[in-house]
């Protein structure tokens, strides 16, 4: 992990399809590169992968078919919880990745498919017993 490193607008307009200068920009902490990416780059999964990695928000920059990637996926939302708001409706419906958003925060569940909220386990998180009094 490097530090910080200024990035200018046009830069980024300029290297949109260099995929170094993503990852290097990714490296600084400077993932906000990605909205001035490539649609070719948008959708490699190996950058988007190391993106989500280090900043889950980069989801919101990833391909369709990335969002629904569930490696990719898994690890935005366990870098951000919101993060689940980007995901496909499949995955939004899986359990890995809902157990992953609803262990962070409760919210996550008004992103979730009706079909997963249904499950015993994340219903027993989104809605818990009320403590018995002894």
């Amino acid at each position: 992990m490097e530090e910080e490193k200024e990035y200018k607008i046009e830069e980024a307009e300029e290297h949109s399809d260099d995929k170094e200068f993503m990852i290097d920009a990714i490296n600084h902490k400077a993932s906000w590169v990605l909205a001035y990416a490539s649609e070719r780059l948008l959708s490699d999964r190996d950058l988007m992968l190391k993106a989500v990695k280090e900043d889950g928000q980069a989801l919101y920059y990833a391909s369709q078919e990335l969002r629904d990637d569930k490696e990719v996926v898994l690890e935005a939302v366990k870098k951000k919880w919101l993060i689940i708001k980007y995901a496909s409706k499949r995955l939004r419906g899986d359990k890995d990745v809902a157990m992953s958003a609803i262990t962070q925060s409760t919210k996550a569940g008004i992103y979730l498919t009706d079909e997963i909220l249904k499950d015993k386990d994340i219903d027993l998180i989104l809605n818990p017993p009320p403590e018995e009094k002894q």
